[in-house]
């Protein structure tokens, strides 16, 4: 790709000029894969499912710490995270704690990329064994990079009943994009987001961008393509949105030991950390 498109469809992004698509969060990977390897990312890659009924994805690095995206766990709400076993059995645990990066700015919209857009979850037991946690210091993302994505999101937007099922697909980085936090810009690489292709939707916010294996962002937020058809606007299948875990390894490194020494029911001090209410389980 030359690097005048990725300028423009950059810009495009920037100025909210995707046609009418306006990024949302991004809460199901659109035209991927479902994940049906035993040994593979099911192993790392968990459900959060809040009491309001919302959902997102994240991913294990530590047997009883979660990382996912700070707006996924905003609310004053109960948190579950739900992992599936080698036998592709399903667990709920109850999230005890959680921790926003302290550059998050609760209640502002996707689009505004609000601060630092990550998370993490304290859980009220280990995972045991069967699962792989994952290192999120994973390096850099280049320009040019394949990267893939995993999360438990919809197949489109007007397809509710299609979340709660891992899926992966595989996307290109085509640069950063710097809106009021930096951001790295990844897409489907056959159509560049011209058309619609893979790329996140509702649900797959929080859920992880690897690159050979390695852990190296944190899915934030999705767009539309920029061409697609006036009547039937959607926010998935063009851009989608990733912080950068290496940029923020130190952050991440101090808060997971802390939360990791945390004893299940306590949460550490300070303005971003909560105390997540057991309350109803989510449908």
């Amino acid at each position: 790709m030359s690097a005048s498109f990725v300028r423009t469809v950059l810009r495009n992004v920037a100025l909210g000029a995707l046609f009418g698509a306006v990024p949302l969060s991004a809460q199901a990977v659109v035209q991927g894969q479902v994940s049906r390897d035993p040994d593979g990312l099911r192993a790392s890659v968990v459900r959060i499912e809040s009491t309001a009924g919302e959902i997102c994805s994240g991913t294990l690095i530590a047997q009883d710490v979660v990382l996912t995206a700070a707006h996924c766990v905003m609310h004053q709400a109960g948190y579950s995270v739900v992992v599936v076993d080698p036998s592709f059995r399903q667990r709920r645990l109850r999230a005890v704690a959680a921790s926003m990066h302290p550059d998050f700015v609760p209640g502002t919209t996707p689009e505004d990329q609000p601060g630092t857009d990550l998370a993490m979850l304290k859980l009220e037991q280990p995972v045991g064994a069967g699962f792989r946690p994952l290192d999120p210091r994973g390096g850099a993302i280049g320009n040019g990079d394949p990267v893939d994505i995993a999360g438990f999101g919809v197949v489109a937007e007007n397809r509710r009943n299609t979340a709660r099922t891992l899926r992966t697909a595989h996307l290109v980085s085509i640069g950063s994009l710097q809106v009021a936090n930096r951001v790295t810009v990844v897409t489907d690489a056959r159509r560049l987001a011209e058309t619609a292709g893979a790329g996140a939707c509702l649900g797959d916010s929080g859920g992880p961008i690897l690159r050979g294996g390695q852990m190296v962002g944190v899915v934030s937020w999705s767009s539309g393509a920029m061409r697609q058809d006036r009547r039937a606007r959607t926010a998935c299948g063009g851009f989608t949105a990733v912080t950068p875990t290496g940029e923020h390894a130190s952050w991440i490194a101090s808060r997971a030991s802390e939360l990791e020494a945390l004893p299940a029911g306590l949460a550490p001090g300070g303005r971003t950390d909560w105390m997540a209410r057991p309350g109803r389980r989510a449908r």
